[in-house]
C-alpha cells in the first residue's frame, strides 16, 4: 500500500477554496486508489509565492521527505504547491531524488509517469504567467491611482509627532518602547534615530 502525505494551503487571498475541502477530496481519492494516509502538512494564511522558508508546512514536509517517510505527496493542485516556476522546479526535484511520487488531484496528474512530470512542469509555467498577469494588472492600477492625484501608501509623519520621537530618544527611551508610545512602526523610530546620528554627525 502507498504512503501518502497530504498537502494543503490557502492565502489570505482565498475566498471559496478551504482546507477542509482540500481534505475532502483528497481523502476521497485515497480511498479510490488504496492509499495509505501517513501525514497532513498544511500552511494557511501564506501565499504560494512564499518560500520554503516562509512557509512551516511545506518545510516540515521537505524534511520529512529526506527522512522517506512517505512515497507520495498529494495537494489539492498544482497552485496549493506554489506560484512561482523554480519553487515548483525545486519541489520536484526534491521529489524526484527521493523516489517520492507527486498527485493533483485537480490536474489528475502524477508524476509517477514521464508524461505526468512533464505536464507538472508546463502548469508551473501556466501558475507562474498567471501570478504575472495578476501583477501587471495590480501594478497599472496603481499607476493609475497615482496619475489622479492619489496618495498611495502611508500618511507621512506630521513634524510635531516626529519631534516628539526625537525628544524621546534623546531621553534615552528604547526604539521599540518610543514605537510602542507613539503608535508607529519600529522601523519608523529606527528611521528617524538613524536621521539624528547622521545630522550629529555632519
Amino acid at each position: 500500500m502507498k504512503r501518502v502525505a497530504l498537502y494543503t494551503r490557502i492565502s489570505t487571498a482565498d475566498r471559496q477554496q478551504t482546507i477542509d475541502n482540500q481534505l475532502r477530496d483528497l481523502n476521497l481519492a485515497a480511498e479510490r486508489m488504496g492509499w495509505e494516509i501517513v501525514a497532513h502538512y498544511s500552511d494557511e494564511g501564506i501565499s504560494g509565492a512564499k518560500g520554503r522558508d516562509r512557509r512551516p508546512g511545506l518545510d516540515a514536509m521537505l524534511n520529512a521527505i529526506t527522512r522517506k517517510e512517505f512515497d507520495m505527496v498529494a495537494a489539492w493542485s498544482v497552485c496549493r504547491l506554489g506560484r512561482s516556476l523554480q519553487h515548483l522546479v525545486s519541489l520536484l526535484g526534491d521529489l524526484n531524488a527521493r523516489g517520492v511520487d507527486l498527485y493533483l488531484h485537480v490536474q489528475a496528474l502524477d508524476t509517477s509517469t514521464p508524461s505526468g512530470r512533464a505536464m507538472f512542469q508546463m502548469l508551473g509555467v501556466f501558475s507562474e504567467f498567471e501570478r504575472a498577469m495578476v501583477s501587471e494588472r495590480v501594478k497599472s492600477s496603481l499607476a493609475r491611482l497615482r496619475e489622479q492625484g492619489k496618495v498611495l501608501g502611508r500618511k507621512p509623519l506630521d513634524p510635531k509627532t516626529v519631534e516628539r520621537i526625537e525628544q524621546s530618544l534623546i531621553e534615552g527611551i528604547s526604539i521599540n518602547a518610543t514605537a510602542r508610545a507613539f503608535k508607529v512602526g519600529v522601523g519608523t523610530v529606527h528611521r528617524i534615530k538613524t536621521k539624528m546620528t547622521l545630522a550629529e554627525a555632519a
